[in-house]
């Protein structure tokens, strides 16, 4: 089988107005970056407000495990399929960070013959999003230690200086350092260290911000350091985030991009779905629903984080309303959570299969505790059996639902027919009524506490006295009707990453909370998380390289 990036070369694309003709968008309406990609304009996305919405469907997944599941892939091999039906679908994803890319994870533009293209330019620089919210978070950065070194007229506290900087690269080294270094010319030495940039915050306004002036807003609310008496401090009183718009005025506008079947797909921004909420932008997800009939879209990692926060964090804020949802796993990661080592994988084990099918089950349990109807996508591998495909199928029917064998990553969208027949018979049924976890008027211990009970099924959540005060604060000073934004391990319900299947009676031990005012959230911090990942002993670099043609090799 020839590899995704050769799979990708040997696609025939289509012009990327070409593409934006299949959904009625005009030429004079795109702005080209090359001839396979393209931002929609401000002024077209402003025009498309008064026209109906189509019909909005999330691909979302059991809890990962490096068996694989096959999100982004099913979400692609799903958008085609629809297409091959004669529905006008519009695939929405998230952007790649350059940290997974070149570290363990990957790229994340699908894989085999259910991609979306030009996959090495998408996993890389692409439009230049990710360098744009890059600058500007580094931006503030400077001007909050620009600030102290002239004066420090707003009295910020040193020590309580909040923003870090940000890199697209996964560097431990980074995670902790001291800047001004060197002398008083140099500025004050103050301890800090970096982030990933898909965690910033910048990155989760840009995804959540409605328009141009609504991120201005958010920008300007984004609270960088505290004083001497605890006052907040925030980018618009540093007077930043005016220059910070002006770094993020073309970001904040969505890519259009194609499959290898030529469906059309917005691929545009996407913070991490531990630290943040894991989901494309609102802008986004708003403009494929108004150029398309049915939208297919995901969130990141298994669905007790992307799922959980796409629903309560970015349909609560945006008014969202998906109609089902698709829940992918695969019997290598079910085994794996049934107690089988990676290596014996291949083997056939109905009895591990049915051990760890369970986490499976919890997942479609708690997605229609949202309201949705759920279709279970088997994401295929070469060395399932008949045996335990039948397994599966079995489990799930026991639950009232299907489980549809998938074997769109070899076949592309006619591997994964027999999902989209199944997703528009339930879409005609018209059985959803969505619903949000938790209202809005509910203190934030309690919205922690719903979402732990609730969807990770734990016993209690363990706080300790400074942060359940820090909430109060926060709930005093105008925040607490804002939803909760729980960080923890993506591997298991639990904040225990060697806690496979379905755990529960476990404790959510937060550690830390955080206030992002610009997006509109409060982390909960529990377990141990970084949010400046490193690099594993073999990272994905190591076997990269681009050939005398600029042919890039290694990249998947």
């Amino acid at each position: 089988m020839d590899s995704d990036g050769e799979i990708a070369r040997a696609a025939r694309l289509m012009p990327i107005a070409a593409i934006g003709e299949k959904l009625g968008i005009p030429a004079d309406a795109l702005i080209p970056y090359g001839h396979t990609k393209a931002k929609l304009t401000a002024g077209f996305l402003k025009q498309l407000e008064g026209r109906p919405d189509g019909t909005l469907v999330l691909v979302t997944a059991m809890n990962p495990t490096p068996a694989g599941e096959g999100k982004t892939t099913t979400t692609v091999g799903l958008g085609d399929a629809l297409t091959r039906l004669g529905k006008k679908a519009v695939i929405a994803l998230r952007e790649p960070s350059l940290g997974p890319c070149f570290g363990q994870k990957g790229g994340a533009t699908g894989g085999g013959y259910s991609q979306v293209l030009p996959m090495d330019e998408i996993n890389l620089h692409f439009t230049g999003d990710f360098h744009a919210i890059t600058a500007a978070h580094n931006l503030l950065a400077a001007m909050v230690d620009n600030h102290i070194h002239w004066g420090n007229a707003l009295g910020i506290d040193p020590r309580r200086v909040r923003w870090r900087r940000a890199l697209d690269v996964n560097d431990r080294q980074l995670r902790g350092i001291i800047t001004g270094l060197g002398g008083s010319a140099n500025g004050a030495p103050i301890e800090t260290g970096f982030d990933i940039t898909v965690a910033s915050e910048v990155m989760a306004i840009l995804c959540l911000a409605e328009d141009l002036a609504d991120l201005k807003a958010r920008l300007a609310r984004i609270i960088v350091a505290e004083t001497r008496e605890r006052k907040p401090v925030t980018a618009g009183d540093i007077k930043a985030d005016g220059a910070m718009a002006v770094l993020l005025k073309d970001a904040i506008l969505p890519n259009l991009v194609q499959t290898i079947e030529n469906t059309p797909a917005i691929v545009h921004l996407g913070p991490f779905a531990n630290i943040a909420h894991g989901c494309n932008s609102v802008v986004a997800t708003r403009a494929a629903l108004k150029l398309g009939d049915i939208v297919v879209t995901e969130a990141g990692f298994g669905a007790d984080l992307g799922a959980q926060k796409f629903f309560d964090i970015k349909c609560r804020l945006s008014g969202l309303k998906p109609k089902a949802a698709v829940l992918v796993a695969t019997i290598r990661s079910m085994k794996m959570n049934g107690g089988v080592a990676k290596a014996d994988l291949g083997k056939e084990d109905v009895a591990a299969l049915t051990r760890g099918a369970v986490n499976v089950k919890r997942h479609i349990e708690n997605l229609r505790g949202y309201g949705l109807p759920v279709l279970v996508a088997l994401n295929h591998f070469t060395s399932d059996t008949a045996a335990e495909l039948e397994t599966v199928k079995r489990i799930v029917a026991e639950m009232g639902a299907q489980a549809h064998v998938c074997r769109h990553w070899a076949e592309g969208g006619k591997g994964a027919e027999d999902l989209a027949r199944a997703l528009i018979a339930t879409l005609a049924k018209n059985k959803a009524d969505f619903r949000v976890l938790y209202d809005d008027n509910l203190p934030l211990l309690a919205k922690i506490d719903a979402t732990a009970r609730r969807i990770y099924r734990a016993e209690s959540v363990a706080a300790s006295q400074k942060i359940i005060a820090q909430l109060k604060r926060w709930e005093d000073d105008g925040f607490g009707r804002l939803p909760v934004c729980i960080a923890k391990t993506q591997y298991s319900f639990s904040t225990d990453p060697t806690r496979l299947g379905a755990p529960e009676g476990h404790v959510l031990d937060v550690r830390e909370v955080r206030l992002s005012a610009g997006a509109g959230f409060v982390v909960a911090i529990c377990g141990d998380l970084m949010t400046m990942p490193g690099l594993p002993r073999a990272p994905a670099a190591e076997i990269m390289s681009v050939d005398v043609d600029g042919n890039i090799h290694g990249l998947s």
